[in-house]
């Protein structure tokens, strides 16, 4: 692999680790970093999941380390997520992106109008909407439908795991970012487990990228931590934003 390749592959991983540990959304960077080396995309995918749970991980340490986790959602959904991620991608390989973008793409664009014609969403907690309802419904949304979808495409997860936290649950943004690195950690590692059942992932690629990811993922962790809630808004919005202009370009350019 040229050395400017390999060069363009570790900066798309950093910059993937910090937008991942904000918001989400960091396979906007890395996915098309990574394909751009001439992997099949489920093989370009596979070896992102191994770049991403490292660099997840880590911001997730991060996170429990000066912001209150909800344990009471993130444990019991992490463990739905490892089955369902491990379904998407086994069904991967058998449906094909152009079915789902148009889909991503319409909740996309209703997820950034919410958010921003509620612009106290996130800023600060609202326990009064937390009712034992809503947390079955948080961990279901996060444990199978978001899971589901990381597996079988990927990008974005932790943009909807934040939404849903904040929305349903009446987290904070701060907060609904910590909870969605632990669940993420869990859709990670079951579509890694499945992908690499079927032989798709480049270890050492993956590997190599996963140094950078971990040390975009510490700063934009300790970013988030110091800035707030305003700021991981901000960042949510310009990721949504971007996200639907990368994939209409993708199902109609």
């Amino acid at each position: 692999m040229p050395l400017e390749q390999v060069l363009v592959l570790l900066a798309a991983a950093a910059g993937a680790g910090w937008v991942d540990a904000v918001v989400g959304g960091g396979g906007l960077l890395q996915l098309p970093a990574t394909l751009m080396t001439g992997l099949p995309t489920v093989e370009a995918m596979a070896t992102n999941k191994v770049s991403s749970m490292f660099g997840t991980a880590s911001a997730a340490v991060a996170y429990a380390r000066s912001t209150k986790i909800d344990r009471h959602v993130a444990l019991p959904a992490t463990g739905l997520a490892m089955v369902s991620a491990g379904l998407g991608a086994w069904a991967a390989a058998s449906i094909t992106a152009e079915v789902l973008r148009p889909a991503v793409m319409v909740v996309l664009l209703a997820v950034a109008a919410f958010v921003t014609l509620r612009p106290g969403l996130g800023a600060v907690p609202e326990p009064r909407l937390r009712t034992r309802g809503r947390v079955f419904a948080a961990v279901v949304t996060a444990g199978v439908v978001i899971a589901f979808y990381d597996g079988i495409m990927g990008p974005g997860t932790g943009t909807f795991l934040i939404i849903a936290f904040t929305t349903v649950l009446g987290l904070d943004f701060v907060s609904a970012s910590a909870s969605a690195k632990i669940i993420n950690i869990g859709t990670n590692l079951g579509a890694l487990a499945v992908f690499a059942a079927q032989g798709h992932v480049h270890w050492g690629l993956g590997l190599g990228m996963a140094v950078c990811n971990v040390a975009g993922a510490q700063f934009g962790a300790r970013m988030a931590l110091r800035r707030g809630a305003a700021f991981v808004r901000i960042v949510l919005l310009c990721v949504v934003v971007a996200m639907v202009i990368r994939l209409g370009w993708q199902q109609f350019g």
